[in-house]
């Protein structure tokens, strides 16, 4: 048995979640032990900017905010599971990093 720390990372809270339910049902149909998915602290990107590109009138700014979500579950199992954890389809928008330990 060996435990596998995935940690995941997105823009868009529901594709994240979706794969996280994925493993979760993984972890729970082949009765291996899971830890979360624990949320960890959301990153945001804040950027402000004028609305007017030359400079003249009143000072207007937008404000934009890129949120990026985590998430941590650890999962101890062995091979037979990591394979099928590994052939999860994974959204484009959704970035995985998977250490063993």
């Amino acid at each position: 048995m060996s435990k596998a720390r995935i940690r995941l990372e997105s823009q868009d809270v529901t594709d994240l979640e979706d794969v996280c339910k994925q493993i979760r049902d993984i972890a729970t149909r082949l009765g291996v032990e899971l830890r979360g998915p624990v949320p960890l602290p959301t990153k945001k990107l804040k950027i402000s900017t004028r609305k007017t590109p030359c400079g003249d009138g009143s000072d207007t700014y937008e404000k934009w905010e890129l949120r990026v979500h985590k998430r941590l579950i650890e999962i101890f199992a062995d091979d037979r599971v990591l394979r099928e954890v590994m052939r999860i389809r994974i959204p484009s928008s959704v970035n995985v990093q998977m250490t063993l330990n």
